[in-house]
């Protein structure tokens, strides 16, 4: 076989058919893109054969990395016995009944029901119909309104879209006007002079002034990721949480956490909101609850939400014909055995974590380096022209971009948001992996400064 002559084949057959996500459909077309074929360990091969380290995780979701034959072997087993049977009219299947219990397991003691959807995305749309069927049932049904966040990110859906706080999605659709947002916990972007923990607990209290502007008795719910990731992996201060925590305790508002990225290990605990000493009424999960190798999402309902939705009320009219999908179970139910058994999670977070967050802070006095926050198996560079001023490289952040690409051509993975470099390796990695990682990013960085001659 000739691989570059097919990859130019899959290419032509690629831009001439597929529309992608989040992409410049002109420009794609027009030039392309990289098709990955391979994968192994934590390391992602394109059709060329060009190998990277995976330094995102897949997207934020392969935490075991890609050689995990237990996940495989898994959902082959379940395909050859039921590969499929909905979850209505009230039926069920094995793999969906034992997830929904593992999951109740590792979750926070308020947890004890769960509703299963294919995304992330679809696991937020379903927060809001929970939200709002939890009032009406309690005869509040002027409790409509949602509280997010600016910049935030939870999914792509009109619904989802809208609760997010990513302006460029906002221009594409009117989305929802019932949701409504205030400003992120972004110090380095946001803060001013402020202290972090001056900033945190002013921005904290957006919340409050934002309930009393549109009435405690018309807001149902604020939804934040712990960290928020897709945004740009912004690490609150420390003064943040316990503020919101508060607010949200003396008021009838729901808390809801959005932990699709933040879950399964990636902030040093089983969920973020554990990481933060929170306790969400609903939260949100998908991505790496089954390693990212079949499409699976949900909600874990706390109990003072289900025991009104199981109080009565009639049917609860909404459902998804995959909703806890049989083989996408058994896929959930292999990750979390493979987690529990490894203890993996109590390793990343103890000695690889400590590890990657030490290198990545050695590159804090890099001259285009303007800071460097993580948290877990996350973290965020910005890049900057002058580090007193936060002066960014150039408009548009293009340096952030053009630093990306350096690294994705040299072999690393790793994304850029706004101005900055973003980098979730996967658990799995070793402390020779974390170093290499760290290294090709020091190199993108020197080319990238002196590309921009400073």
């Amino acid at each position: 076989m000739n691989m570059i002559q097919d990859t130019a084949a899959l290419r032509r057959l690629d831009q001439a058919h597929h529309l992608h996500p989040f992409t410049d459909f002109q420009e794609y077309s027009e030039h392309g893109g990289r098709i990955m074929s391979k994968a192994e360990h934590i390391y992602i091969y394109d059709s060329d054969g060009h190998r990277m380290l995976d330094g995102m995780s897949g997207l934020w979701c392969c935490n075991l990395g890609y050689s995990q034959t237990a996940i495989i072997e898994a959902v082959y087993a379940q395909m050859q016995q039921l590969p499929f049977y909905n979850n209505f009219f009230q039926c069920s299947n094995q793999p969906a009944v034992e997830l929904a219990s593992a999951m109740v397991e590792i979750t926070p003691p308020q947890f004890n029901h769960v509703f299963f959807t294919n995304s992330g995305s679809e696991a937020n749309d379903t927060n809001l119909r929970l939200a709002h069927r939890y009032y009406q049932l309690q005869g509040k049904p002027e409790k409509k309104m949602i509280i997010s966040r600016k910049n935030a990110y939870h999914g792509s859906t009109i619904a989802a879209a809208s609760l997010g706080g990513m302006s460029g999605m906002h221009k594409q659709t009117n989305g929802l006007d019932y949701v409504h947002h205030i400003n992120q916990p972004h110090w380095f972007e946001e803060g001013g002079d402020e202290t972090p923990d001056e900033f945190g607990v002013r921005v904290a209290r957006e919340l409050e002034a934002k309930i009393e502007e549109l009435g405690e008795d018309k807001v149902a719910a604020f939804i934040a990721e712990p960290v928020q990731g897709a945004g740009g992996v912004i690490i609150p201060p420390d003064t943040y949480w316990p503020e919101i925590k508060r607010i949200c305790d003396e008021r009838d508002i729901l808390l809801i956490m959005d932990e699709v990225i933040c879950g399964f290990g990636r902030t040093g605990n089983w969920f973020g909101c554990e990481t933060y000493n929170l306790e969400p009424d609903l939260m949100t999960f998908a991505k790496a609850v089954t390693n990212g190798y079949m499409p699976l999402g949900g909600v874990m309902v706390s109990d003072k939400v289900s025991n009104v939705l199981l109080s009565g009320g009639g049917e609860f009219t909404h459902g998804l014909t995959y909703s806890g999908h049989p083989a996408a179970c058994a896929a959930g139910l292999a990750t979390l055995q493979v987690l529990r058994e490894t203890n993996l999670i109590q390793t990343a977070g103890t000695e690889i974590a400590p590890h990657f967050q030490a290198r990545l802070r050695e590159l804090v006095d890099h001259r285009i380096v303007g800071e460097v926050r993580g948290r877990g198996m996350f973290a965020a560079l910005e890049l900057v022209r002058d580090k007193g001023s936060r002066e960014r490289l150039a408009a548009d952040s293009a340096g952030a971009v053009f630093c990306r690409n350096i690294a994705n051509e040299a072999g690393l993975m790793v994304r850029q948001t706004g101005d900055a470099m973003i980098i979730a390796p996967p658990l799995v990695c070793n402390t020779q992996e974390i170093d290499s990682l760290v290294d090709m990013l020091g190199e993108a960085l020197d080319t990238t400064a002196s590309h921009y001659g400073i």
